[in-house]
């Protein structure tokens, strides 16, 4: 027998609510959550994106809520985006509708001032990010002393991009006696280290253990010598393959990611986007918005956007260069695949970024397919001017690129096939003497366990 909303013990606005917006069954991490986090302990959850954690924390932190007469929040959410921040303010305000909870959602970027006088009326629930909050908590424009229930979503996300001193700085200005609630998509040492200082022995609640890729997703990948090679892919594969109709295009940094918009512009004119930190706001929201209802084909974006889109029916996850932290792939291909759906993501890769790809496979406990590179794409043997250089890798991958150098590691025998999109007589790369793919994982895994 399945277990419904109608069995929670929700109030009867709450399923109204959900009825109208045709939700009935719990996610299995929304059903794991709700009497936990009910009980007034500290929970920690882990669970994939796409699994329904936003609604896994705020049915029961809205099912207790109660009216407080000085109008300061009693329920602070915390969010790493200004997209997320959106999103999350929306479920909320619709959850909300029929009590008389006062929902306000702020993030950096606009005039501080003009939020200060969102609160004018009192707030009762405020969702922000980090940064906004603790200056608006400074300048005394809120207070949040008399914060019940504090949220931190994708924790492990705030860490990696730096907020840990905001949210230290926030954590202090509460009281202690409170409920904290904090999902995390990862359980990375960063994390860890937080909870062993700021919270009592919080309740795990995981769905999957940590770094596990979400089993409805096929994951592939090609070989490709360059950047302006793997253009010549996309563009083939976007011709060639018309199921790739919703698709997201990561790129690792914000530069990358106007290059390729250019040129993708100029091969699908009016099909694409580009979005990133350097955009404005309302342009985010308005290629978030069109993307959604179909009006574009894809958006090309960068990982400090991997958190703040929730878009539904993403059929592909391009990873047009591999990310440099593991975390952020899994992060990534979570993008699609969602509620129960299947999906797929398609990663390019060059001789530089195997170190990161294994990487990922070690997190993972999985290896990509790869997929022989396409005979009839054209190499473009123009590099872009990051690869000039030898490359210094952030997670302590140095690789120098030497001509037959041992940057590669042995694959099973189903992927061993290798195709650079260069001549077909080509020699593949040589391995270091003695080292294979199943010797670093081996490696890398007692290392761990030390």
């Amino acid at each position: 027998m399945k277990i419904t909303f109608a069995d929670f013990d929700l109030s009867e606005k709450i399923l109204d609510v959900l009825a109208d917006i045709n939700l009935f069954e719990p996610t299995p991490i929304q059903e794991k959550s709700y009497r936990a986090i009910l009980s007034g302990r500290d929970i920690m959850g882990i669970a994939q994106t796409g699994t329904g954690k936003t609604l896994a924390y705020l049915l029961p932190v809205l099912q207790m809520w109660k009216y407080n007469r000085t109008g300061n929040p009693t329920v602070l959410v915390l969010v790493p985006t200004r997209e997320l921040v959106v999103q999350v303010t929306e479920v909320l305000e619709k959850l909300a509708e029929n009590t008389t909870a006062r929902v306000i959602g702020i993030y950096g970027g606009k005039n501080i001032n003009t939020q200060k006088l969102l609160f004018n009326d009192g707030c009762d629930i405020l969702v922000g990010t980090p940064g906004r909050v603790m200056d608006l908590a400074i300048d005394n424009a809120i207070s949040l002393k008399e914060v019940q229930k504090l949220v931190v979503d994708e924790f492990d996300e705030m860490l990696s991009l730096g907020f840990r001193p905001q949210l230290t700085h926030i954590f202090e200005m509460m009281k202690a006696k409170r409920q904290n609630i904090l999902f995390s998509a990862t359980m990375t040492d960063a994390v860890d280290a937080m909870l062993e200082e700021y919270f009592a022995n919080p309740v795990e609640i995981s769905l999957a253990k940590s770094g596990t890729p979400l089993e409805k997703i096929e994951q592939t990948a090609y070989r490709v010598t360059n950047f302006n090679t793997k253009v010549n892919l996309l563009k083939h594969l976007l011709e060639t393959q018309p199921d790739m109709s919703k698709v997201l295009i990561f790129t690792n940094n914000k530069k990358h990611a106007d290059l390729l918009f250019t040129k993708i512009e100029e091969l699908f004119p009016g099909k694409f986007d580009v979005i990133h930190s350097n955009k404005s706001q309302n342009y985010r929201l308005k290629a978030m918005k069109q993307f959604q209802e179909g009006e574009i084909r894809g958006l090309i974006t960068t990982d400090v956007m991997a958190r703040g889109l929730d878009i539904s029916d993403i059929t592909h996850v391009f990873n047009f260069e591999i990310p440099e932290v593991p975390e952020q792939y899994i992060h990534r291909i979570g993008r699609t695949g969602r509620a129960d759906k299947d999906g797929k993501s398609v990663s390019f890769l060059t001789l530089r970024e195997e170190p990161f790809l294994l990487d990922i496979e070690l997190l993972m406990d999985k290896e990509l397919k790869i997929i022989p590179f396409p005979e009839t794409v054209k190499v473009n043997p123009k590099k872009i001017a990051s690869e000039q250089d030898d490359v210094v890798m952030k997670n302590a991958h140095t690789v120098k690129i030497v001509e037959g150098g041992g940057a590669f590691h042995e694959k099973k025998d189903k992927n061993k096939k290798e195709n650079w999109g260069g001549p077909h007589k080509r020699n593949p790369p040589k391995t270091k003497p003695g080292v294979n793919r199943a010797q670093a994982k081996a490696k890398s895994k007692a290392k761990r366990k030390k």
